[in-house]
């Protein structure tokens, strides 16, 4: 039996990190086997692209050059380890995969989203999540949570996308919000500006709806 797939997205301090932890908790204790993964990276030479994507001292890249870097970290992503995973009936939590490219390389930066989707449609055949989960939250407060993070857990060599602008940030929070907005019914928009516990709740409301997790 195939493996489902599920998205976790947003912008930066949004809380995904903190909810996939705490879904793939949910997940296993309902008998699902699970695989944890995230994009940039998530293989030894997608970690090494990671590197160069979030990295502040790149901050001359160039927008097409970050956009197929992402897309080569997908690329060896997906055939190394979540198609596999999937085949073997395991469900995978992927922090991260193709709406984001769509909001920050192509909302955010202003590339051609046709060219952006013709490029993915490549790189994964097709390939889409069963569900995504979308974390809304004030463009202001989740940078200032995602900056207030790398000081306390010392990860400035990431800080690339942190420190744009407030307005890019927006335009990236748009940018998600405009993919909700054309597939409802794969993309489910949860606030992220409550509690940890209470944005697990709805997570998992979400889960048993769709997914039928616990039934």
């Amino acid at each position: 039996m195939r493996g489902l797939f599920i998205t976790f997205e947003g912008i930066e301090g949004s809380g995904k990190s903190t909810q996939i932890a705490l879904f793939a908790k949910y997940l296993t204790s309902n008998g699902m086997r699970i695989a944890l993964t995230r994009e940039p990276g998530g293989t030894l030479i997608g970690d090494q692209v990671r590197k160069i994507l979030l990295d502040p001292a790149n901050n001359m890249l160039d927008p097409t050059a970050e956009l197929l870097l992402y897309a080569a970290s997908r690329a060896q992503h997906l055939h190394e380890i979540i198609l596999p995973r999937m085949a073997e009936g395991t469900t995978v939590l992927c922090d991260r995969f193709s709406d984001a490219t769509l909001a920050y390389q192509g909302y955010g930066r202003g590339l051609d989203c046709e060219m952006i989707r013709s490029l993915d449609r490549i790189v994964t055949t097709g390939m889409r999540p069963d569900l995504t989960l979308l974390f809304d939250i004030d463009s202001r407060l989740g940078v200032a949570r995602a900056r207030g993070r790398n000081t306390s857990r010392g990860l400035e060599a990431e800080a690339r996308f942190e420190n744009e602008e407030i307005v890019f940030h927006e335009r990236v929070r748009q940018g998600y919000l405009a993919l909700a907005a054309q597939e409802p019914d794969r993309i489910r928009i949860v606030d992220g500006a409550g509690t940890p516990e209470a944005v697990q709740e709805k997570i998992r409301k979400i889960a048993d709806e769709l997914l039928r997790v616990g039934k």
